[in-house]
């Protein structure tokens, strides 16, 4: 006998996952993580589940009616960590996040109210905030347009992300150092978090140019080691205890422009190569840049004025992080463009012995 359970899988920027009704799944977060492997898969090629064997494909949105004034859903985030059997609720994921204003429509949670509908959502991982605007004309979600994204082939109709309040997401502050720049193991780092915890490193400082290919990074296992020895070190001064089971801090290999944008990066989550760089690691690289002192100060080409839009390079493209700041250089809000699509509605079945 199998169990199913209501679901959409929908693209969010650059990723895609299943979406759930927090009512849907089992109240009990143990046997909740149960179907949530189950429903992806477990082993690393997640081949007896909905999982794509890559982590940009192994994500899970539960969504709900937000009880608080300044929201109108709450939003859960689940990595499932592939091939390792686990899943991880430490980080955001913007991207996801995507999809959650047209998850909540579809589903009947939240009306349409004009040709252009608002969506105030509470990011339950790190308690931060994101408005949504989302294209709504003739009482649905419009999912055709003409925005691009690297990253996903086509165009479709664009999602505005407006952040509020990112700063310290997982860590409790921007710096969670207390440093602009750190020293660890003999290599310069910025540790800083605004909406995700991410070590900023000069790729050169590890022996790389920073334009190597993504296969070419990961087959090089000394340099991973080394990138993953920071790493957890990191992770212990950024105030996120033993990070060797979890997928944060990122780690963020950054290197000059060059292809007319602002910085280069290859960004790591936490040990496959992204394809591109996920959103909430591009915001906390663009505020690197904009840092005097920072491990970027010299490498990135900073915009002037306390508007910038900050052109991130990844290996797939680029993707630009609109940042509005204050009088003092503080990050006020950020802009972030994506799309999203539904892929499909149904039942997602997993055995029923759970």
């Amino acid at each position: 006998m199998l169990k199913s359970f209501p679901c959409m899988q929908i693209r969010g920027g650059s990723s895609k996952g299943l979406y759930f009704r927090a009512q849907d799944l089992p109240s009990r977060e143990s046997e909740r993580n149960r179907v949530l492997l189950d429903a992806l898969g477990r082993d690393e090629r997640q081949i007896d589940g909905l999982g794509g064997a890559n982590p940009l494909t192994s994500k899970v949105a539960i969504v709900s009616p937000s009880e608080r004034d300044d929201a109108d859903v709450d939003y859960l985030f689940v990595q499932v960590v592939v091939g390792e059997n686990r899943v991880d609720t430490t980080p955001n994921c913007g991207n996801i996040l995507a999809g959650v204003g047209a998850f909540a429509i579809e589903t009947g949670m939240l009306a349409v109210t004009s040709d252009e509908t608002r969506i105030r959502v509470f990011m339950v991982n790190s308690g931060n905030r994101c408005e949504l605007v989302m294209q709504t004309p003739q009482g649905q979600v419009e999912y055709q347009g003409e925005t691009h994204i690297d990253g996903v082939p086509g165009s479709a109709a664009p999602v505005l992300c407006n952040y509020l309040d990112l700063a310290g997401s997982a860590c409790g502050s921007l710096l969670p150092t207390g440093n602009v720049n750190d020293q660890i193991q003999g290599v310069a780092v910025t540790c800083i978090d605004n909406g995700m915890p991410v070590v900023v490193i000069a790729a050169e400082s590890l022996g790389k140019n920073g334009y190597e290919t993504c296969a070419a990074l990961e087959t090089d296992n000394d340099f991973k080691s080394r990138l993953e020895s920071i790493r957890i070190e990191a992770g212990q001064r950024m105030k996120l205890g033993d990070v060797s089971h979890k997928v944060v801090p990122k780690m963020s290999l950054i290197s000059p422009p060059r292809s007319g944008g602002h910085i280069c990066t290859r960004s790591f989550i936490p040990h496959r190569c992204h394809a591109a760089i996920g959103v909430l690691g591009a915001v906390s690289v663009a505020t690197a840049c904009i840092l005097p002192g920072s491990v970027a100060d010299g490498i990135a080409r900073v915009p002037d004025g306390n508007h910038k839009n900050i052109s991130v390079e990844h290996p797939s493209g680029e993707f630009t992080v609109e940042l509005s700041l204050d009088d003092a250089g503080k990050v006020i809000t950020v802009g972030l463009l994506r799309t999203t699509r539904l892929l499909s509605k149904g039942e997602v079945y997993v055995p029923g012995s759970l």
